[in-house]
């Protein structure tokens, strides 16, 4: 544990992942400071140490595909701005159908993509099989393929963000749990944590499958719903996936890392909520390798390395929740990624560091903001191309 240093900074960050360290580093260059983020378990314990890497620019809507395409000009840049090498490797992302219903959602996909400029192809199944020559045919029937889309390492991406951050001026606390948000006046004064209260201005909420619960100690009920999903490595095996793969069937998604390993999931029937902790279920592995090997058949011959899951913090409409609560001033949501802050963490960021200091940001409220929840007449198309 590190107790913060001061009793009082202009914006305290709870939740000490990718979207927190990165708000905290945008809001350290704009000279926000004192800037303090609070942690309550080590670097990396969230979702931000737990996800498959994927970065990607296939949406089904504008917005998203907007910021992803930041994001992925963000990733090129990413070593010349930090001075870490994330391993940013754009193999591309390639989504597989296998009925009639799921060629005409992707088409709708590919459609929206190609009017943004990004040169989305739909494929026949013989040119998903040139693409990714491991796959087994067997009930393909379609695809979409975007080249710039890619994987890259989380680990070092993560350290450089908070090394930098920390350059910059901002203390990061590890260990030290946010129990409640103090008001004064009818807006943000503070967080209590085990060890007293530190005063804000500005409390961001960055707490990814937590942050729906921070928002209730605020007082403050949201649609957030954190849920677990389950992940493994295979032992390594030579070249032969360029691109991350998710098939829309069962939710699959996998992808190989330059050290040759399969990394992957798929999805899971579990409850809701974070009381099951993040271990790997009995039913996980053998519903995996069922599904793995069915799509790649000479996954078949290797052991599994490790396994773990970690949490989306999902909205009912899968866009994140970004922005001012307006029932408590001085309250920032920088949550509802899903399983995609990581890889929209470099532009989303930006914006709630703008949200924090009081400023415009050019995303539609209706469709980003808190109070979107609210409106009982509210009508906006989901966007629900999640996995992977």
């Amino acid at each position: 544990m590190s107790a913060p240093a001061k009793p009082r900074y202009r914006i305290v960050i709870v939740g000490g992942g990718i979207v927190g360290l990165f708000t905290s580093y945008h809001l350290a260059k704009a000279g926000a400071g004192p800037i303090l983020v609070l942690e309550r378990g080590f670097l990396s314990s969230g979702a931000s140490g737990r996800n498959g890497g994927g970065v990607r620019q296939q949406w089904e809507t504008r917005a998203t595909i907007r910021l992803a395409r930041e994001a992925v000009q963000e990733y090129r840049r990413f070593g010349r701005e930090f001075g870490y090498n994330p391993w940013f490797r754009q193999g591309g992302y390639l989504f597989l159908a296998e009925t009639r219903t799921e060629i005409a959602r992707l088409h709708s996909v590919h459609e929206t993509v190609r009017s943004e400029g990004l040169p989305s192809r739909e494929l026949a199944p013989e040119e998903v099989r040139e693409i990714a020559p491991a796959i087994s045919p067997e009930g393909i029937v379609g695809g979409t393929f975007l080249d710039s889309d890619g994987t890259l390492y989380p680990f070092p991406v993560l350290w450089a963000v908070y090394e930098k951050a920390r350059s910059l001026g901002v203390e990061v606390a590890l260990g030290v749990e946010a129990l409640g948000i103090v008001r004064d006046r009818g807006r943000v004064a503070g967080v209590a944590t085990p060890s007293g209260t530190i005063g804000a201005d500005v409390v961001v909420n960055a707490a990814g499958g937590w942050s729906a619960e921070l928002s209730r100690r605020a007082g403050l009920p949201v649609e957030n719903t954190p849920t677990r999903h389950e992940i493994l490595a295979t032992e390594p095996v030579k070249p032969c996936l360029d691109p991350m793969v998710i098939r829309l069937s069962d939710g699959l998604y996998v992808s190989q890392t330059m050290r040759g390993e399969l990394v992957g999931g798929r999805s899971m029937p579990h409850a809701p909520g974070t009381e099951g902790g993040m271990s790997t279920s009995p039913e996980f592995l053998p519903s995996m390798a069922r599904s793995l090997v069915r799509l790649i058949p000479r996954a078949a011959s290797l052991g599994v390395l490790r396994a773990w899951s970690g949490y989306y913090d999902d909205t009912p409409d899968g866009l994140p929740v970004i922005g001012e609560d307006p029932r408590l001033p001085g309250f920032v949501h920088a949550n509802g990624f899903g399983g995609h802050g990581f890889m929209l963490a470099p532009a989303s960021t930006r914006r709630v560091a703008k949200a924090a200091l009081g400023e415009a940001i050019d995303l539609d409220p209706g469709a980003f903001g808190p109070a979107r929840f609210l409106d009982p007449d509210r009508r906006a198309v989901p966007e629900h191309l999640q996995p992977g």
